[in-house]
């Protein structure tokens, strides 16, 4: 029997057309139970929070791309923290950039984790395989 957390959806927020079929196929491969939500661009991403406050599900967590269109993933991720109902929401940056100046403001503004996008396929299934067994199997998330 699936527990309540494999019920809620994983806001995936990314742009990238390759990046988010490469996701998708990560977790298909893995039998994640959780569906996948997608925003496209940031702006899709903050356009959630009516959503939520209308009482669709929250996810149970945020997996954020940084170099989105419209709105910027960091402006994304202060927008989620300004936002009560969003403000404890576990988000992972999820992003080719490492940067030290990206790493230190998405921590500044309180990401959960921030993981550098692997190339290599193999490595991003076991990038995914860890974001499974951490996020969706052994975190207790805010309801």
């Amino acid at each position: 029997m699936l527990n309540e957390a494999a019920l809620r959806p994983i806001l995936l927020v990314e742009d990238n057309p390759m990046d988010l079929d490469l996701t998708r196929r990560a977790f298909a491969r893995r039998r994640l139970a959780n569906p996948i939500e997608v925003a496209r661009d940031g702006q899709e991403a903050l356009d959630w929070i009516p959503r939520w406050e209308a009482g669709e599900p929250l996810p149970l967590v945020v997996l954020l791309d940084l170099k989105l269109p419209r709105v910027s993933g960091l402006e994304v991720l202060r927008q989620l923290r300004e936002h009560p109902i969003s403000r404890d929401l576990p988000v992972v940056v999820l992003t080719s950039s490492s940067e030290d100046r990206d790493i230190e403001t998405a921590y500044r503004l309180h990401a959960n984790s921030y993981i550098v996008k692997p190339v290599n396929f193999d490595t991003f299934m076991e990038v995914a395989a860890q974001i499974e067994l951490y996020w969706c199997l052994l975190n207790h998330p805010p309801r």
